[in-house]
């Protein structure tokens, strides 16, 4: 058993590294395509948002329909990762901004096939560890959507290498699943489609909590990794291709820190891990501008909210696959990732306006409000699962 939910975590891990690669093709290509299409920083901050949008409509459907509950989950992710990969590859035919739009749109929709379903997939073989196991799945899709700013940053290369390559990558995570994932011993109940799944997982309480502490993190998050090397290069004057660079560590650190965050929630609690985890990224927000004179400092303390802002992720994840109903896991994952990911459009357009209006030194401080939302919402939580077990301490790694 050790031997094969290892190797299902191997590969999970392997196939959200190389499928969720193009999620940021066109924020690393974004000095080209606006130099190409005569674009605005706004438009520019518009084929991010897309991805988002994208990814919003396809975890909306996917929930009304309990696509995640209903379908097997070696198809649904292959085959998802598949259209995603070539949806990405029409970025290169787009030759403007609407068709730029649409083709980051798809990329989106269908990622909403690739991100939640593997979540569920790896708590399948892990139920001792499962903080450890989703950290570590969602570890190698942080590290995955950095791969575009690595690339271009290398070499500068062009439009065409750098799409091309995260979309092969796309391709080949499909067929990986395809051809190799089996679910584990754990497998959730599976029930025919009903539209009232929604609603109760909507109903659940401590599903609510879990998700409303997962809001305050997305909040944060996409903004960061969306524009932290913009950042780097503007606000702090680091040469391009150190930005690329920086910006990709600072995103790839994050890998790190779902591995490392899932080991520790697993040993003190995972709301607890949480308000750490928040707390250090929201400090890291408020007080990044203030460093950017400083070239080593900055790039430290991009470091250190890399690290930081997603090192909670996979525990609001593994909290709903505890909490949420055996046969709604599915669907209360997407549902969580898509008002999550619906949130994040307004966070990734507020900070270029802020931008304009404040300044770099500024612009991120209003990140920081997402995770002392967050930060309230666990709290809660955690009070609200103690009082349900008086006569003993919440169990470790709850």
């Amino acid at each position: 058993m050790v031997n094969r939910k290892g190797s299902a975590l191997a590969l999970l891990a392997l196939a959200e590294l190389l499928g969720m690669s193009v999620w940021f093709s066109a924020s690393a290509l974004a000095p080209q395509l606006k130099a190409a299409w005569a674009l605005s920083d706004v438009q520019a901050g518009w084929l991010s948002s897309a991805v988002q949008l994208g990814f919003v409509a396809g975890t909306a459907t996917a929930a009304l329909l309990n696509l995640a509950d209903i379908l097997p989950s070696r198809t649904y992710f292959g085959l998802s990762a598949l259209a995603a990969g070539a949806c990405n590859a029409a970025l290169l035919a787009a030759g403007g901004f609407e068709a730029g739009l649409l083709s980051r749109f798809g990329v989106g929709f269908f990622l909403a096939g690739v991100y939640p379903p593997a979540m569920k997939m790896i708590a399948t073989w892990y139920r001792d560890g499962r903080g450890f196991a989703i950290g570590t799945v969602v570890g190698a899709l942080t590290v995955g959507k950095a791969t575009p700013f690595l690339l271009h940053g290398l070499e500068r290369a062009g439009l065409a290498p750098v799409v091309l390559a995260a979309s092969a990558a796309a391709g080949v995570a499909g067929v990986l699943v395809l051809a190799g994932y089996r679910d584990g011993p754990f497998a959730f109940e599976r029930r025919p489609f009903a539209w009232r799944l929604v609603g109760s997982v909507l109903r659940h309480r401590e599903v609510r909590l879990a998700t409303s502490g997962y809001l305050g993190h997305m909040w944060e998050l996409y903004a960061m990794w969306s524009w932290i090397a913009a950042f780097l290069a503007a606000g702090a004057g680091l040469a391009p291709r150190a930005a690329d660079l920086a910006g990709f560590a600072a995103i790839a650190v994050g890998g790190a820190g779902c591995v490392l965050g899932g080991l520790a929630a697993d040993r003190v609690g995972r709301e607890r891990l949480t308000i750490w985890a928040m707390a250090l990224s929201g400090t890291c927000a408020a007080v990044i501008g203030l460093t950017a004179a400083a070239p080593a400092l900055v790039v430290a303390v991009a470091l250190v909210w890399g690290f930081a802002v997603v090192a909670d992720s996979a525990q609001f994840s593994a909290l709903v696959t505890e909490l949420a109903p055996p046969h709604a896991v599915g669907t209360a994952l997407t549902l969580q990732t898509s008002l999550g990911f619906l949130l994040t459009m307004a966070s990734i357009q507020l900070v270029p306006h802020l931008v304009g209006a404040l300044g770099w030194r500024w612009a991120f401080v209003a990140l920081a409000l997402g995770p002392a939302a967050g930060i309230a919402a666990m709290r809660r939580l955690q009070r609200l699962r103690a009082t349900a077990s008086p006569r003993a301490p919440v169990p470790r790694g709850s």
